[in-house]
C-alpha cells in the first residue's frame, strides 16, 4: 500500500510537470522555448550551469543555448558541437538515454576543461538527457553542478520527464519557425516574381532583379553576371551602387574566383568572412568601393541551365539570415526565366522591326493576308503598283487583284507549311483596269500568335516581252531556215551520189562535213518545232517499238567526229538483251545526241564519256556520264528550264534550249529526266522511257 509521503511526492511531481508543460507550450519562438526549458530545468534540480543542443533530422546541430548562472548565451550550436563526437552529449545521443555523472573528473565521457579540477568551480557532477519526440531525437540537455555526487537518479528521472515535455515544445517551435521561414521565403519570392516579371525590357528586368535582391536580403551591394557559352566566360552586366564603373563588362573564366566557381558548379554558396576565402580576392579586390565582409552567390537558372550568377554583399544586419542562400537561389530561378523571356522578347521585337523595315523598303509589292486571303497590310510599293489607296486595299480579298494561274486551279495557300514558299504566274489587275503579268510568291507566317500569309508580287512584264521576242526569233529562224535548208540537203544528196567512191578525198571530206552540219541544223529545227508542239499539249503520235541499242549506236555515230577531235572516248554500256521501248525514235535520238554533245562539250580532252542503259521496273533507264566540272546543286533543278545558261560568260555558246527540249520530249513520252552531279566529279544525265507492254 502506497504511503502518504509517496502520494504527496507524486502529486507534487505531476503538478511540477503540468506547470512546466504549460509554461513551455505558451511560447512558439525557438529561442524563447530553449531559454525557458534550461532555466526551468536548472531551477527545479538546483543546477548551476546548463546547455541544450538542438539537432536536425540528420543529427547536425542547428541551434543551442548555454546558461552560466544567470547569463544566457543563445545561438551557441557551434560552441556546443565539440561535445558531440566524444563528450557526454555525444554518448547520450548515440545511446538515446539519459545518464548521471557523479564526478566529472573521473568519467571519460566528460570533456575536461581547465576549471574542472578540484581547485576551481567548474563542473563536478552532471546529468544529461535526450529530447525525444515520436522516436525522433531533437536535442540533448546537460545540467551541471560544482559539487561531486550532487545529482541522484531521482534528478535524472525528473530531468528526463522535463526533457520529454521540452522535446514537444522544441519540435513545435521548430515546426512553427520552419513554417514562418517558408512563409517568409515564399512571400519574398512571390513579391520578387511579381516585380521582376512585370516588364519585358531587358535593362529594366536587370535593375528590378537587383532591387528585389537588395530588398529581400537587406544588403549593401548586388551584382549580376551572365555566361557567354561560346567563350566559357562570366561577364558582369549589372550592379547596384558601390561597384566601380570598370567592373561592369569585366569577364571571369568559369571556375575562376568565387562567382566563377558557383557558375561552374551550378550551386549557391555563402562566404561569411571574405578574409578567410581567397576566391573573393580574384574578382573584387580592386572593384568595390566598400570593404566587403561577407558574400552570398547563387546561380541564375533558365530551362535547367545555368546562364549566370547573382551576388549580394555585406548584409546590413552584419550577418546573413539563414534563409539568404535559399532566397537568392529562388530569385535566381525566377530571374533566369525573366532574363530569358526578356531576351526572346527583344529578339522578336528586333526581328519584327527588321521585317517591317524590309517590308516597307522592298522594291516588290507585298501584301499580308489572313487565312481568308483578306488583306491586312500592304507596303508602299503595293499601293504604288496597284494604284489603289491603302485604305481601299485593306480588308479586301487579294483574289480580287490576282487572276488564277492559267490552266491551273487557284493555289491552296492554306496548306503551305510554315517557312516554305509557293510561286505561280498570274496577272495583277490595277485600279486603272490594266493587267500586268506577275510572279506571285506565297509564304506562311506566324505573327503575334496567328497564321498569316505574305504575298510578294514581282512584275515580270519585261521577262514576258523577252520570252516573246525569243520565241518570235526562234520561230523566224525555223521558218526562214526550213526552205533553204531543204534545198541545201537535196543538193548535197545529189553531190554525194554524183561523187565517185574513189574520187578526191579532200572533196569527200568537205562533203561529209557539210552533210553532218546540215543534219545538225535539221535536228535543231525539228527540235524547235517539237518544243512548240509539246508546249501546246499536243500528244506524241509516232510511237514505234525501238531498240535502245540501235538508237545509241546512231547517236554515237553522229557525235563521234566531234569527240575524235578532242581524243575523247565514248563507251557504250547497254545490255545486248535490253527490251525495246515504245517511242518516237527520231525525237529520242535527238535527246541522246543532245546529251552526248553536251558531254563532249564540257568534258576535257582525252576525257571519257559513257552512254549506258539498264532496266528499272517497267522502264528503261538511259544515262550519259561525262567527266566535266560538275553542276552546283542549286543549279540542278533549273538546268532543264528554257533559256537557262548556268554561266552566261561561258565560252560554250548556246540559247539554253537543248536540255529544255530533252525534258519536254522525255516527259511527253511518260518518262522523267534528271541530273546527278558533284562539283569536280562530272555529271550524269538520266532519263526513263516506257517499255513495250507484253501481250
Amino acid at each position: 500500500m502506497q504511503n502518504k509521503g509517496d502520494s504527496t511526492t507524486a502529486r507534487t511531481s505531476l503538478e511540477l510537470l503540468y506547470n512546466i508543460s504549460r509554461e513551455l507550450t505558451s511560447a512558439l519562438d525557438l529561442a524563447t522555448v530553449l531559454e525557458r526549458v534550461i532555466t526551468l530545468s536548472m531551477h527545479n534540480v538546483g543546477a548551476v550551469n546548463g546547455s541544450i543542443i538542438v539537432l536536425d533530422t540528420s543529427g547536425v546541430p542547428i541551434d543551442g543555448i548555454i546558461c552560466v548562472g544567470s547569463k544566457i548565451i543563445t545561438n551557441a550550436a557551434a560552441q556546443l558541437a565539440e561535445t558531440l563526437p566524444d563528450g557526454l552529449a555525444g554518448w547520450v545521443i548515440r545511446n538515446r538515454k539519459g545518464t548521471v555523472v557523479s564526478n566529472t573528473g573521473k568519467d571519460r565521457r566528460w570533456l575536461q576543461r581547465p576549471d574542472d579540477d578540484n581547485q576551481h568551480s567548474g563542473a563536478k557532477s552532471a546529468v544529461c538527457v535526450p529530447l525525444i519526440i515520436h522516436l525522433q531525437l531533437v536535442g540533448v540537455m546537460t545540467l551541471v553542478h560544482p559539487s561531486p555526487d550532487f545529482f541522484s537518479p531521482a534528478h535524472l528521472d525528473l530531468i528526463q520527464a522535463i526533457a520529454d515535455q521540452a522535446g514537444i515544445a522544441v519540435q513545435n517551435a521548430r515546426l512553427y519557425e520552419e513554417t514562418h521561414r517558408r512563409a517568409r521565403i515564399m512571400t519574398a519570392l512571390a513579391e520578387s516574381a511579381s516585380e521582376i516579371t512585370s516588364t519585358l525590357d531587358p535593362n529594366e528586368v536587370l535593375q528590378r532583379i537587383l532591387s528585389q535582391i537588395s530588398e529581400a536580403l537587406q544588403v549593401e551591394i548586388v551584382a549580376l553576371a551572365l555566361i557567354d557559352p561560346q567563350h566559357e566566360t562570366l561577364s558582369y552586366v549589372a550592379s547596384s551602387s558601390g561597384v566601380k564603373e570598370d567592373h561592369i563588362d569585366r569577364s571571369l573564366k568559369l571556375g575562376e574566383g568565387f562567382a566563377g566557381s558557383v557558375a561552374e558548379a551550378g550551386r549557391g554558396e555563402i562566404i561569411e568572412d571574405t578574409s578567410t576565402d581567397n576566391r573573393f580576392v580574384l574578382e573584387f579586390e580592386q572593384n568595390i568601393d566598400k570593404n566587403i565582409r561577407a558574400i552570398v552567390c547563387a546561380p541564375l537558372i533558365s530551362q535547367n541551365k545555368v546562364i549566370g550568377i547573382l551576388e549580394a554583399f555585406n548584409p546590413i544586419a552584419g550577418k546573413f539570415d539563414p534563409d539568404a542562400l535559399e532566397v537568392l537561389t529562388g530569385i535566381g530561378s525566377l530571374a533566369g526565366t525573366a532574363i530569358n523571356h526578356a531576351r526572346l522578347y527583344e529578339q522578336v521585337q528586333s526581328a519584327q522591326k527588321r521585317y517591317l523595315e524590309l517590308f516597307q523598303d522592298s522594291i516588290d509589292p507585298i501584301f499580308i493576308t489572313d487565312l481568308d486571303s483578306i488583306i491586312l497590310e500592304a507596303n508602299h510599293q503595293a499601293v504604288t503598283f496597284t494604284g489603289y489607296h491603302k485604305d481601299t486595299l485593306l480588308n479586301r480579298p487579294v483574289s480580287q487583284l490576282l487572276a488564277s494561274p492559267e490552266n491551273e486551279p487557284m493555289i491552296d495557300y492554306r496548306s503551305i507549311p510554315t517557312g516554305e514558299i509557293v510561286s505561280y504566274e498570274s496577272e495583277l489587275l490595277t485600279q486603272q483596269g490594266e493587267k500586268t503579268p506577275v510572279l506571285v510568291f506565297i509564304r506562311s507566317l506566324a505573327m503575334e500568335g496567328e497564321v498569316n500569309f505574305q504575298w510578294l508580287i514581282r512584275d515580270i512584264s519585261e521577262r514576258k516581252e523577252y520570252d516573246k521576242l525569243r520565241e518570235d526569233l526562234i520561230s523566224m529562224i525555223y521558218h526562214d531556215l526550213r526552205s533553204p535548208l531543204s534545198n541545201i540537203v537535196s543538193s548535197l544528196d545529189v553531190f554525194n551520189t554524183m561523187l565517185p567512191q574513189d574520187g578526191d578525198p579532200a572533196f569527200r571530206s568537205l562533203l561529209n562535213i557539210a552533210l553532218r552540219s546540215t543534219e545538225r541544223i535539221q535536228r535543231l529545227t525539228n527540235s524547235l518545232l517539237d518544243m512548240s508542239r509539246l508546249e501546246t499539249g499536243q500528244p506524241i503520235v509516232n510511237l514505234l517499238s525501238t531498240s535502245p541499242m540501235h538508237l545509241a549506236i546512231e547517236a554515237v555515230e553522229a557525235v563521234s567526229p566531234v569527240a575524235d577531235t578532242k581524243n575523247q572516248m565514248i563507251q557504250l554500256k547497254i545490255p545486248a538483251e535490253m527490251p525495246v521501248v515504245l517511242i518516237d525514235a527520231d525525237m529520242i535520238r535527238r535527246v541522246i545526241i543532245n546529251l552526248l554533245e553536251n558531254a563532249v562539250k564540257y568534258s576535257p580532252p582525252n576525257g571519257e564519256i559513257i552512254l549506258g542503259a539498264a532496266l528499272e521496273d517497267n522502264y528503261a533507264q538511259v544515262w550519259v556520264q561525262d567527266s566535266g566540272p560538275g553542276i552546283k546543286e542549286i543549279d540542278q533543278e533549273h538546268i532543264f528550264d528554257k533559256f537557262t545558261r548556268l554561266n552566261p560568260q561561258d565560252s560554250q555558246k548556246g540559247f539554253g534550249l537543248g536540255l529544255a527540249y530533252c525534258r519536254l520530249a522525255i516527259e511527253g513520252h511518260g518518262g522523267k529526266i534528271w541530273v546527278e552531279s558533284e562539283l569536280g566529279k562530272g555529271s550524269r544525265f538520266c532519263f526513263t522511257l516506257p517499255l513495250v507492254e507484253k501481250d
